[in-house]
């Protein structure tokens, strides 16, 4: 009911459990071992994901396995292409989403929702962990925190026991990172926009191509293309539908500039004036758009670039809108918003912008 804006209330936790004890005490289905067994229908279905993903699998092993395949990012670039392809059918309207691009009501009253406070949270967080390191033995902590570097290092040792023994001791998530960090290093995923998925499923939609128009018309004003940043700031690690964004402008003919995870505002907006961008989109999925999204306002007015436009998207409640409008923000596209829409919307405010 509510997932897709917020973290769920009690009362759309209760239809959801109801649905399952529905199924399970009036149906009958749990008293047949296969109730699908033999249906054409499902069993086509099953066939065909079967042979699908035998595809991908055997991709990966002629790679050498999964770890030599993330290296080089390929399977992120299958599930951020067919996303793309996705999201591109959904805005042509050739794919239908009952409630997103059909049948959609003018207006939608906004849903009663559970809103966490975060900064809130954080704090408390943040005093929780200064009470655990003040009362553990120190001594016992870095002791195991040692031992899970020296496997590390020399692959000697169960690393998962050593672990849960650091945890025993009180030694924190973090701090268990980082004694394997000083070995191995942290992951940094490969950032990749991909060109042409979105245009080539979109070419017959309306907004699609005024999107197009507008972004040639600011190159001509300006003497170059649109330049916009993705951002993804504080610990929000989903960024699919952020580059399904970055590929989707990138295809409306706008520079796209694609953040790397985990940035703090600081760090975002530093990229943004260093890369000369008109505009930054800040995606949210983690519920931190009330604290960060000021902080990356603020910090883009403190290095003397205001002028620069911010714009949110991802899972925003309606009900937070006005207080992010009225931090500064130009634009907010929630959950459903056609891509190509939102890239008209932004050219229009930076053609706005440019003519003031």
């Amino acid at each position: 009911l509510d997932e897709a804006i917020a973290l769920p209330t009690d009362f759309s936790a209760r239809i959801a459990r109801n649905t399952q004890i529905y199924i399970q005490e009036e149906t009958q289905i749990c008293k047949d071992v296969d109730p699908w067994g033999g249906s054409y229908y499902v069993e086509a279905l099953t066939n065909e994901l079967a042979h699908k993903a035998w595809e991908h699998i055997q991709e990966i092993e002629k790679l050498g396995g999964m770890a030599k395949a993330i290296e080089t990012g390929i399977p992120k670039m299958r599930i951020e292409e067919a996303a793309a392809r996705t999201q591109a059918r959904i805005d042509s309207g050739e794919q239908t989403i009952v409630g997103t691009n059909k049948y959609r009501l003018e207006k939608e009253d906004p849903i009663d929702i559970l809103e966490v406070d975060n900064t809130a949270v954080r704090q408390e967080q943040i005093e929780n962990l200064r009470r655990l390191k003040e009362g553990r033995n120190q001594a016992e902590v870095d002791k195991a925190l040692e031992a899970i570097t020296e496997c590390v290092r020399t692959g000697k040792g169960n690393l998962l026991e050593l672990a849960v023994e650091a945890a025993r001791v009180r030694a924190t998530l973090g701090e268990i990172s980082d004694a394997c960090e000083k070995v191995v290093g942290r992951y940094k995923a490969i950032i990749r926009t991909i060109s042409g998925v979105y245009s080539s499923e979109s070419k017959k939609d309306a907004d699609f191509a005024r999107a197009c128009e507008l972004t040639e018309e600011f190159a001509k004003k300006e003497g170059r293309r649109p330049r916009v940043m993705i951002a993804k700031m504080g610990q929000d690690g989903h960024d699919r539908g952020a580059k399904v964004v970055a590929t989707g402008f990138a295809d409306c003919g706008f520079d796209v500039d694609m953040g790397p995870l985990f940035q703090t505002p600081e760090e975002a907006a530093r990229e943004a004036v260093e890369n000369d961008v008109h505009a930054v989109g800040v995606s949210s999925l983690a519920a931190g758009h009330k604290t960060l999204i000021p902080q990356i306002i603020a910090e883009l007015k403190r290095l003397g670039r205001e002028d620069i436009l911010v714009f949110a998207g991802g899972v925003i409640p309606a009900q937070d809108y006005d207080f992010l409008y009225k931090a500064g923000v130009m634009a907010i596209f929630g959950p459903g918003t056609s891509v190509a829409k939102s890239a008209c919307q932004v050219m229009e405010l930076l053609l706005e912008a440019e003519e003031e």
